[in-house]
């Protein structure tokens, strides 16, 4: 009775202006992608990474079922805030309204206008009652997606100025479709297909054409009984820190300086991506074999694009992987599922109150040796055609604090280690610790641990982020990591050391306003590319970026966003420059939202290259490399035609000043500016 009167006063009371505060739109993730991806010059797959985002909370997360994996995943919550939502559940029972988060300690409205969005609360009666069938029917989350694109301007793949061989085979339009149905801890199911510009439709079983050039599909069904999670189709396996099994959930280093560090143990998860490397198609099981005990076991057969040559005694092996996903001409079609793949795996799993730990077998085996072309740097790559690797990982979680580690082992290779520790000091001091190393011939093909590197090999570092928040206006964040590479690497022959600081602080006067200023360095060894001597001579080049950004919500209406970002890069007594400076204007009128960016960019070479993240049609991802002189535009137009269907319209264009091509090979647009149109609607059922 005492809840229920609590929670009575809290609806009566803070209903209304919450309702205003935190309408039940579409989640707007721009500004979240702009916490999370802080720093877009890593070798991470943003695109996936956004979209995992987009898909996970885009259906509110039920507060009476969710643990604390996911809370974590989320990378808006401290480890107190976690916990405390947790306790409050434990303590006072379900939750009636997602407006109860106004009673939890550590959940002021600034707090709760950022998570408000991706939380519910599901009618548990109604859960309870009726079949799987109805629930899906009436209670599930149904989406049928459509979408075209197109460059206006020819790219010489499409004309007769290229060798037949390299000649696109099919029309310039891109072409997307997905459907889903789905309901957070219940079940999943959807398709996906897609056709990118030069490729053809096709429906060929013997060479895996099925319609489009890229096809997946999943079936999911999770807390059925002692089965957890049983997956089928396409999906991708996160366990532990993903030193060993990881999918595209991996943030690396940016602004958000705390949570991101760790990787939340989600188990198997559907791929929907459209990036064609880097998933797993077969089976996936969770299986509860004793209480607080779960055993997870998976089976894969895949095929990747690959380059396949032939050695003396006509042997073929494989020298190359292909990442690219185009298979436009006949070059790129001869790579294409090239590589057959077979991967499983057991993970044993541990779980009682605050601590975790688990067990990981992996083995995975090619059709043919893996043989890359030798070079200074890639002694201790993977080759061959099998891989097998053993770990172990533990999670430990108490009062304000979380501990994380895990360790694996390459079966006749080396091994890898990466734990950390992150928590609240205080309510407004929050920090996280962080030590690595990888060893120069541990291989781990399929994992996102936390590294400098795009995969965790060949390093040894140590991290220290910090959160510090004086008031609701201010906070300052920032990070120092210290790495070392004892062996050779990509553009860097010698053993080498670096560092990267971040700092980062936000001014927020009100919900409709915020100004944040960052500034980062980065030191790392690069090979002198202008030497005389026979000797291969490095040097530490320096590279520092500065972000000054103010994002001002006039009225409901209209939004503001103004811009400035600049670089340095110091490298063999040379320095580099380059900057951007953009403005947004955002409208929001009824059913229609309209949004346009005018943009300058001036960088002197590549190494100044400047990202921004733009706002794209649903589930598409924007962010290009501005690198040169010029100018980018685009608008952005969605229209809800009704509570089901919505439309949008997207156009973008960018003009050079500094170059009469764009682009490289049968890329290449024989033209100063490129033109690029998309279209997408989406039909909820």
């Amino acid at each position: 009775m005492k809840k229920c009167a609590a929670i009575l006063l809290l609806l009566v009371a803070g209903v209304p202006s919450l309702a205003q505060e935190y309408p039940r739109k579409e989640i707007d993730l721009e500004r979240l992608a702009d916490e999370l991806f802080g720093f877009q010059d890593l070798d991470l797959n943003y695109e996936d990474l956004y979209e995992n985002l987009a898909l996970l909370l885009a259906n509110p997360l039920n507060l009476n079922t969710i643990g604390a994996e996911e809370l974590r995943f989320l990378n808006i919550l401290t480890e107190e805030q976690v916990q405390n939502i947790l306790k409050y559940r434990t303590e006072h029972g379900a939750f009636i309204s997602v407006y109860e988060l106004q009673a939890i300690p550590g959940f002021d409205l600034q707090t709760i206008n950022r998570v408000v969005h991706f939380f519910t609360v599901d009618d548990l009666t109604q859960k309870l009652s009726g079949s799987a069938i109805r629930r899906a029917i009436e209670d599930g989350s149904h989406y049928v997606l459509l979408r075209y694109e197109n460059t206006l301007e020819t790219k010489r793949g499409f004309t007769d100025r290229v060798s037949p061989e390299q000649q696109f085979k099919g029309d310039e339009h891109k072409l997307y479709m997905r459907f889903r149905s789905s309901r957070p801890g219940d079940y999943s199911f959807g398709f996906t297909a897609e056709k990118d510009a030069g490729e053809t439709l096709q429906w060929s079983p013997s060479t895996k054409y099925y319609g489009a050039d890229f096809t997946s599909i999943h079936a999911q069904v999770l807390n059925k009984g002692k089965i957890k999670n049983l997956i089928l189709g396409d999906y991708q396996a996160q366990f532990g820190q993903g030193l060993i099994l990881g999918g595209n959930f991996g943030f690396g280093k940016g602004a958000e300086t705390i949570t991101t560090i760790r990787r939340s143990n989600l188990g198997f998860t559907p791929y929907t991506s459209i990036n064609e490397t880097g998933y797993l198609r077969g089976a996936g099981l969770t299986y509860e074999i004793l209480p607080n005990v779960n055993i997870s076991g998976f089976y894969s057969r895949a095929y990747r694009d690959a380059s396949v040559n032939a050695d003396t005694t006509d042997l073929s092996f494989a020298s190359a992987f292909q990442t690219t996903g185009f298979h436009r001409n006949t070059t790129e079609l001869n790579r294409r599922k090239a590589l057959g793949e077979s991967q499983q795996g057991v993970v044993l799993h541990y779980k009682k109150s605050f601590f975790d730990v688990g067990l990981i077998y992996h083995r995975l085996a090619y059709d043919m040796p893996v043989n890359r072309t030798p070079q200074p740097y890639n002694q201790f790559v993977f080759s061959g055609d099998r891989l097998v690797n053993t770990g172990a990982y533990m999670n430990y979680s108490r009062y304000n604090f979380t501990f994380f580690a895990e360790a694996a082992k390459t079966i006749d290779g080396g091994a890898g280690i990466t734990g950390g520790l992150l928590g609240s000091l205080t309510p407004q001091f929050d920090v996280a610790l962080h030590y690595r190393n990888y060893q120069r011939n541990f291989q781990s093909l399929y994992s996102n641990a936390f590294a400098e590197s795009s995969v965790p090999r060949n390093e040894r570092g140590m991290y220290w982020g910090w959160r510090y928040r004086w008031s609701r206006k201010y906070s300052l964040a920032g990070y120092m990591d210290f790495f070392r590479f004892p062996w050779l690497q990509y553009r860097n022959y010698r053993p080498s050391e670096g560092h990267e600081f971040l700092v980062r602080f936000n001014y927020q006067p009100s919900r409709n306003i915020l100004l944040f200023v960052q500034a980062r360095e980065e030191s790392k060894s690069r090979n002198l590319s202008a030497n005389e001597s026979n000797l291969y001579l490095s040097e530490n080049g320096i590279k520092r970026n500065y972000w000054i950004a103010c994002d001002y919500s006039a009225n409901r209406i209209l939004r503001l966003k103004t811009r400035a970002q600049f670089s340095s890069y110091s490298h063999g007594g040379v320095t580099t420059q380059g900057m951007v400076l953009l403005q947004d204007v955002s409208l929001n009128i009824n059913k229609l939202s309209f949004t346009a960016r005018y943009a300058l960019f001036d960088t002197d070479d590549y190494d100044n290259r400047q990202y921004i993240f733009e706002r794209d049609v649903w589930l598409a991802f924007s962010m290009p490399a501005l690198s040169g002189t010029g100018i980018r535009n685009y608008v952005l137009v969605q229209y809800d035609v009704n509570k089901k269907l919505t439309c949008w319209v997207r156009y973008a264009h960018i003009r050079y000043t500094d170059r009469e091509e764009i682009g490289n090979g049968v890329d290449t647009i024989e033209s100063d500016m490129r033109n690029d149109i998309k279209l997408q609607l989406r039909y909820r059922i």
